[in-house]
Parts: C-alpha cells; structure tokens; sequence
C-alpha cells in the first residue's frame, strides 16, 4: 500500500521541459501576401529614389549658379572648382548693383509679366468657356489654330511684328511689349483653360438657373471660384514665360531705361565674349527669385489646377 500511495501521490514539482521552447512572437511570412509586400515595399523604395535623383537633377544649376555668386574671384579662377565656397562673398551681388540697374530692369519685368498675365487670363477665360460650352465648327477651328500657332518659330514672327508695332507707334514701349506678350501666350492659355472648363460639370449651371440665377451670376457664383486653380496655373505660365523671355524684348526695346532683366543680363558678357562671371551668376540667381516666389504663393492652387484639367465629368 506505502508503494501504491507514494505512485498515486501528486507531484509537486514541474518535470524539466526537453522539447523546444514555444514563439513568443508571430511566425514569419513566407507566403505570395509577403513577397507581395516586400515588392511594394521595394517599389515604392525606388520611385522615392527615382524622385530624389529627379529633384537634385533640377535644383543642380540652381544650387551650382548660388555657389559661384558667392565665390571669390580668386576661387571662380581656381582650376579645381569646390562645391562649396571657402570663402563666401557678397561681392558679386554689390558689384552687380554697381555695374548694371537691375532694380529697375526687375521692376521692367515685373511690370510686363503681370500685364501679360492679367490680360491673358482675362481674354482667354471667357474665350475658352466658350469654346468648351459651344463646340461649333467655329470652336474647333479655334482649337486648331491653337495647335498650329505654337509650331511658329519667333524668327517667321518678328520681322512682321516689328512693322506692325512700328505702325503703332510701340516700338521701344513697354505696352507694346506687353501685347506681344499677350498674343504670345495666349494660345497655350486657351487651350489651358478650354480644359479646365470642360471640367466643370453643366449640371451646376443648370441648377443655379433652376434656382433663378442669371448668366452673370452664375457665371460669377458658381463657375468661376471652380476655374480659381486653372486660372491661377494659367497666370503662372504667362508669368514666367513673359519673365524670362529674352528674344522680343531685345528686339523690341532700344532705351536702356525700358530694358527687361534678361537683356540686362547680357550687358555682363563683353564685347569679346568673356562674361565677368561672379557679377553675372549673382544677377541670374536673383533674377530666378520671382518666379519661385511666385510658383510658392500659388503652389496649391497650380496643382489643383493641373489635376483638374485632367480630369472629366
């Protein structure tokens, strides 16, 4: 009976474990949902990369025209050109100022670029809502002379230009820049906002009519703060392509007091073609600072814009 008891007699330790020890964690994924995973993964890896190469590519001559307006002479001479300036200088900038009048030149452009962006908007925008509203013959007509006038080279442009505005009394004028400018930009405007209209649906203007608005008011109400971000992506363009244009307003301006910045920007190459490198790079970087300002004001709008010509109702 003692050897019967002591058999049946509860244990009261633990029997040391021989097997292996249990996960504390979740067991690894090895099936087509994990590979699916890590190639998303690796995927979105390398468009992140891609995108990165693809901005340091486009900020490469802005970041290389900033580290030479703050070099030396000496440095600029340097057969080995750094990266970074040893020693960084304001020289540049002052010497520039000095040479050329840029503030005034700016203030040229300023002038011109915001008249041929306001004036373009404010022609194209009810031009393309007619166009996108009625699709008449005429309209495609319109759309094609759209296309067409794009293909023109400025040199066909200018010789007949030039006598047109000279009939007008506008040569060496800033308004008569600001309508080359104008008519410039104004068919790629068009055709900008052609699309943006498009993307407005018709159903909202039928309702406002339904409630007893009138043509204006509707017009003003409801489909022009839809066409905002068109309009301002528009704007931006025929801001910077008037900015930075360089070929009419040579042609076009004689006085220095009326010249644009990019034409005052060639005073710095000499007659034998050597440019005083420093002074210049500085006047460019400046010269690039209004159209970032600009594209930064009106960044949310351009991108709401842009999507939204895309797409159709």
């Amino acid at each position: 009976m003692r050897r019967i008891g002591s058999r049946l007699a509860p244990r009261t330790g633990l029997a040391p474990r021989t097997g292996p020890a249990p996960r504390t964690g979740p067991a690894p994924r090895t099936g087509p949902a994990a590979r699916a995973g890590r190639a998303r993964r690796a995927a979105r890896a390398g468009q992140y990369a891609a995108l990165l190469g693809y901005l340091l590519f486009l900020a490469f001559p802005f970041l290389w025209l900033l580290s030479t307006a703050l070099k030396s002479p000496r440095e600029l001479g340097s057969l080995h050109p750094a990266w970074i300036p040893r020693d960084p200088t304001l020289a540049n900038v002052r010497q520039a100022f000095e040479e050329q009048p840029l503030a005034h030149a700016a203030l040229n452009s300023l002038l011109v670029a915001l008249g041929a962006a306001v004036v373009a908007v404010l022609i194209a925008t009810p031009m393309a809502y007619v166009m996108a509203r009625h699709r008449t013959r005429l309209a495609r007509a319109a759309t094609g002379w759209v296309v067409v006038s794009q293909t023109f080279p400025f040199v066909l442009l200018i010789i007949p230009l030039f006598l047109v505005l000279k009939n007008l009394r506008l040569i060496d004028s800033l308004l008569g820049l600001i309508l080359v400018y104008v008519v410039w930009a104004l068919p790629f405007a068009l055709w900008m906002l052609t699309g943006h209209v498009r993307a407005v649906p018709a159903e909202l203007e039928e309702a406002a009519a339904v409630d007893g608005a009138g043509r204006l008011r509707t017009l003003v109400s409801v489909t022009a703060p839809l066409l905002a971000p068109g309009i301002a992506a528009t704007a931006l363009f025929a801001f910077v392509t008037a900015w930075n244009e360089f070929f009419f307003a040579l042609v076009l301006l004689k006085s220095p007091e009326r010249q644009t910045l990019p034409v005052v920007l060639t005073h710095f190459i000499g007659a034998e073609g050597v440019a005083d490198l420093g002074p210049l790079a500085a006047a460019a970087f400046l010269a690039t600072l209004p159209s970032l300002a600009v594209f930064a004001v009106l960044q949310r709008r351009i991108t709401g814009g842009l999507l939204a010509g895309a797409v159709k109702s």
